[in-house]
């Protein structure tokens, strides 16, 4: 948990979030409406999609590839800003 936090400390959360909106805008058609509800995790660096059945399923296989970066995270079928908020208030 200690290292989440300083990973995200350390991140350029307005760059996760410009970068990974454009490249889920870029690519939503492939998994809207046939995954929707479903979640991704997208390295913007690498442009690798993880899909999964919730946030922490997307996020736990991304981390099995990359396991020192930050994702975003979109829900898949509903507006970024959103599926941002709803994880954020989900975590409090």
């Amino acid at each position: 948990m200690k290292n989440n936090d300083t990973l995200i400390k350390k991140a350029d959360v307005q760059k996760i979030a410009d970068n990974g909106t454009r490249i889920y805008e870029k690519v939503k058609t492939e998994y809207d409406p046939k995954e929707k509800g479903k979640f991704l995790a997208i390295d913007i660096d690498s442009k690798k999609l993880y899909l999964g059945k919730t946030s922490i399923e997307a996020v736990e296989k991304a981390k099995q590839v990359h396991p020192n970066k930050v994702f975003f995270v979109v829900k898949i079928g509903y507006d970024t800003v959103e599926s941002m908020a709803r994880l954020f208030s989900k975590t409090k």
